[in-house]
């Protein structure tokens, strides 16, 4: 059995003021003074903490937001006096997709690599739309030997990216005969991905580098940026080309992949990747759009086995004149569907990228088809991102400007991250979700990531349990009549 893999992670905290959730409300006027004053036993020191920040003469004039909501200083006042409110700032954060409690919870794995636990309970709605319209079966949970990352049995989050040989001939003495298709083994199911939006790239692309070849993974990166890195990160970078233009530079490097942006030139691309190094892996960026299926089969026929689906910022698909399109979850399972259909689906390396903000989503996203998923917008959280409205598109989060409050200006200053530091972030979020999906896989009774991919059968969706407990009747009316 090879040794368990496990990701080291390191506390590093977020350089700039945290927005928390919760504040509280102190009315000091009829404070009585009491000498075993609830303050003093705050667990968290939240109290301490805003004192020490309210004497400091050149600290910011600001709230700090420690408080974690454990209600023990609202309920232990004997005179009443304190309550908690929710920051208003904090609301603020993020969109509908990319909620703020998400965010918070991503600051707070990139700070120490653990799994997020809300001693609170949760007590949110038990389903809502895309990710959160599917259960997965835990059945396994009971069993004392499936208990996650502290488990008596090996649970391998390996896969492979490439062709796989559909069949195998052998020599009389035993020997495989002709040569095997190029196979990249990583060690979790998720390569470290491009961010969404334009924003300055050589430090990012250093820092995804660094986590990858620490993780044991692979980091995208346009290729204009991966010629400046150095040599000892080649075999962790996957170069992403636009045009024949670029690929006489890419091809003078021993990568291990790279990825080709979708163009009528992509076939003679791949050919010329394929005749210059056989042993690299040449893979197709496409993006997620309905009809994508027949430019896999299109492609495939032309020697391209890895492609890459990139959904937009909120895990949808991509559709001209900016109409909403189906979400992931949807789109993997026809997708994936298709392919077995018609007999290449193990041929074929399916990532998925966009809308995976949460470790639960990896999971989910391999259920529904995918063999592993490529993390972009939850890296740029880690190090502190906010998901402003600024973020999008068709604007850039480059200037880098310390003044939050000036429009553009980004309140994280990405132009001043060190890559080192960003590296840290992202590994510990990444440690963070390793974790989670071992517990998922151990909950699940399945001993290998690989085997998670495409089972429908051991996932609940929301649609499908509906219809089975009431038929035809209207949707809206159902859901009316159980609230």
């Amino acid at each position: 059995m090879p040794d368990r893999y496990h990701i080291h992670t390191t506390v590093t905290p977020g350089r700039f003021h945290r927005v928390g959730k919760f504040g509280d409300i102190d009315w000091r006027e009829d404070c009585s003074r009491c000498t075993n004053c609830v303050k003093l036993r705050c667990c968290f020191e939240v109290y301490k903490h805003e004192s020490a920040h309210n004497r400091d003469p050149i600290g910011a004039i600001e709230t700090l937001y420690e408080c974690k909501a454990c209600f023990s200083c609202v309920q232990g006042c004997t005179k009443g006096l304190l309550s908690l409110s929710i920051n208003p700032e904090f609301l603020e954060m993020g969109n509908q997709y990319w909620k703020p409690d998400t965010i918070l919870s991503t600051w707070n794995q990139a700070d120490s690599g653990r799994i997020p636990v809300s001693g609170a309970g949760y007590r949110g709605a038990f389903h809502g739309p895309g990710f959160d319209s599917i259960w997965t079966d835990m059945s396994e949970i009971v069993r004392p030997t499936r208990d996650g990352i502290h488990g008596r049995e090996y649970i391998s989050t390996t896969v492979d990216i490439g062709e796989k040989p559909m069949l195998l001939e052998f020599s009389p003495a035993g020997d495989i005969l002709g040569e095997p298709p190029p196979l990249l083994e990583i060690q979790i199911p998720a390569i470290l991905d491009v961010p969404a939006w334009a924003m300055p790239q050589l430090m990012l692309a250093r820092a995804r580098a660094l986590a990858a070849k620490e993780l044991r993974t692979m980091a995208a990166v346009f290729a204009s940026e991966a010629a400046k890195l150095s040599s000892d990160l080649v075999p962790y970078v996957v170069p992403i080309c636009s045009s024949n233009a670029e690929l006489p530079g890419v091809l003078e490097r021993d990568y291990s992949m790279i990825q080709l942006l979708d163009s009528p030139a992509i076939a003679d691309m791949a050919g010329r990747v394929r005749s210059s190094r056989p042993r690299m892996i040449a893979s197709a960026r496409l993006p997620l759009s309905p009809g994508v299926t027949d430019r896999i089969l299109e492609l495939s026929r032309c020697g391209i086995k890895v492609f890459q689906l990139s959904a937009d910022l909120y895990g949808r698909e991509r559709i001209p004149g900016g109409q909403p399109g189906r979400h992931i979850r949807d789109a993997l399972r026809e997708i994936h569907g298709q392919l077995v259909d018609w007999g290449i689906r193990d041929e074929i390396t399916l990532v998925i990228s966009g809308g995976i903000a949460l470790a639960e989503h990896l999971a989910k996203s391999i259920i529904c088809g995918a063999d592993l998923a490529a993390i972009d917008t939850a890296l740029l959280v880690a190090l502190g991102c906010r998901v402003c409205e600024r973020a999008n598109p068709t604007s850039t989060c480059e200037s880098g400007n310390s003044n939050p409050t000036s429009h553009g200006d980004c309140p994280i200053q990405i132009r001043s991250l060190d890559p080192d530091y960003a590296c840290r972030r992202i590994v510990n979020l990444m440690g963070a979700w390793h974790g989670q999906l071992i517990e998922v896989l151990g909950a699940m009774g399945i001993r290998e990531v690989r085997r998670l991919r495409g089972e429908m059968g051991r996932a609940i969706f929301l649609e499908e349990i509906m219809k089975e407990a009431f038929g035809d009747l209207p949707r809206a009316y159902v859901e009316e009549e159980i609230a």
